[in-house]
């Protein structure tokens, strides 16, 4: 029998972080494999899928205009059914229905797998389907994933988060931590590399504590281990010292759970980038006490001086949170000192998001967003500063570049092994031909606040 959802041409918008690129990619996959045709126009596709974030109000705002702005294709184009999935409707399950009637059918992230359905008009008459998030499916390596064409692959490990943080309501969106079987990630990592990926970014929740849900899994130091051995081509598997034809590097690590295990296994393959995104979010005890992180200021500076003592050039990325219920002006020069004294090579600045049901939203103290802008400001300031800084120990050496694109004619968006995906800055390379997709060598010639410049050689 024909599948319902055959010929049926299909946009999908995709909205939020890396995560959720990842969801999205899942469901277009599902979608190519039961015969619909995925479009790149709004105004050419049959149904409209928008998989929404809602982590903050910033990104709950995004989504509503994101879904009412391709509303207008039921009027103007082809479209017959809009669909919207993920966290915006898993957050706001008793409000979405009526607010937005323009919206045929609404999925919660518990519902990924039923796209295709609901893509057909298959699914049941209700307009929202939001199945316990605990019920998350995490797909596996036979999973269809539809990937645009990079160099560069997310590679999701877990799902939801077992954590309790006061501001933060994945573990309500998400569901508790789930790892995926270890085997099962390196068979999806040994795919990508073979499809022609050159840099694996491991994401979760809460990346660093893969394993630690008692799902059988192994812990990250040897499941890192075992995705560095891999090698893109037929011969299997090369030893850590052996120079290996691709990136490995995961963001999202708590600072609770980075062990010796996971720096030394980062020390230890060539293809490990010394890379480690530890979101710190305060540094006054004080503060992260009321956020609910089980560490202080003190375990932090321990941490850092870990990995620095292991890999001296090791670069260090952090988010931190300002304004957040409580923060006083001391709490906060406490931080803006914290960072002075660590100098992160790469920095994040968030003002606190207040939300209802939030635990954090029962705090006292809430600080003006007047306040909390200016304390942001002064926090990506000084940051500037170091960052500019940091930037300057890399002029006259020779670094590998991941070349991603051709910027205009003879100049090359790249990046070193301590510039992440899409969050960090770029290394710009003036050269007559490169290829996409390929490493190259790079002297650097000039070094901005956030970006590097540099020829090949």
């Amino acid at each position: 029998m024909q599948n319902p959802a055959t010929s049926t041409r299909v946009y999908l918008a995709s909205l939020g972080c890396a995560r959720n690129q990842i969801d999205s990619e899942w469901m277009l996959g599902r979608l190519q494999r039961s015969g619909a045709v995925l479009v790149d126009e709004p105004g050419q596709a049959d149904a409209i899928v928008v998989n929404t974030c809602s982590f903050i109000e910033a990104a709950a705002d995004e989504s509503i205009d994101t879904i009412l702005q391709l509303a207008r294709y039921k009027q103007t184009g082809a479209c017959r059914r809009l669909i919207v999935t993920g966290c915006l409707p898993e957050r706001y399950r008793q409000e979405i229905v009526g607010a937005i009637p323009e919206v045929d059918l609404f999925l919660g992230t518990g519902a990924f797998d039923r796209i295709a359905e609901a893509v057909a008009g298959t699914l049941c008459a209700s307009r929202c389907i939001l199945p316990d998030p605990d019920t998350l499916p995490v797909a596996g390596a036979d999973e269809p994933r539809q990937r645009a064409l990079s160099s560069m692959a997310y590679l999701k490990i877990a799902e939801g988060c077992s954590r309790r943080c006061t501001y933060c309501i994945i573990p309500k969106l998400r569901g508790r931590q789930k790892s995926r079987d270890a085997e099962d990630i390196v068979a999806e990592a040994r795919q990508l590399l073979h499809s022609g990926v050159k840099e694996l970014v491991l994401v979760s929740q809460d990346t660093t504590a893969y394993g630690h849900d008692g799902s059988g899994a192994v812990d990250l130091a040897r499941l890192l281990d075992s995705l560095a051995r891999l090698t893109a081509d037929s011969r299997g598997e090369c030893a850590p010292d052996e120079p290996a034809d691709f990136w490995i590097r995961f963001l999202y690590g708590h600072p609770e759970s980075i062990d010796d295990a996971v720096i030394q296994i980062v020390a230890k393959h060539a293809n490990l980038c010394e890379y480690f995104d530890v979101p710190i979010q305060h540094a006054a005890d004080r503060v992260l006490r009321k956020m609910g992180r089980r560490y202080s200021r003190s375990d932090l500076h321990r941490l850092i001086d870990r990995i620095r003592e292991q890999i001296p050039e090791a670069a260090i990325r952090t988010t931190v949170i300002v304004g957040f219920p409580g923060e006083t002006e001391k709490d906060f020069e406490t931080l803006l000192r914290f960072i002075e004294e660590i100098r992160f090579d790469h920095l994040g600045c968030f003002t606190y998001s207040d939300a209802a049901d939030l635990a954090s939203h029962r705090l006292g103290g809430h600080v003006a967003e007047a306040v909390a802008a200016e304390r942001m400001d002064a926090v990506m300031y000084c940051q500037a500063g170091i960052s500019a800084g940091n930037n300057r120990r890399y002029l006259g050496r020779s670094l590998p570049v991941l070349v991603e694109n051709c910027v205009e004619r003879g100049l090359y968006a790249c990046r070193t092994a301590f510039q992440a995906p899409e969050v960090d800055g770029t290394t710009l390379v003036r050269a007559g031909s490169l290829k996409p997709g390929c490493f190259q060598q790079v002297r650097i010639t000039e070094a901005e606040t956030y970006d590097l410049m540099g020829v090949p050689e």
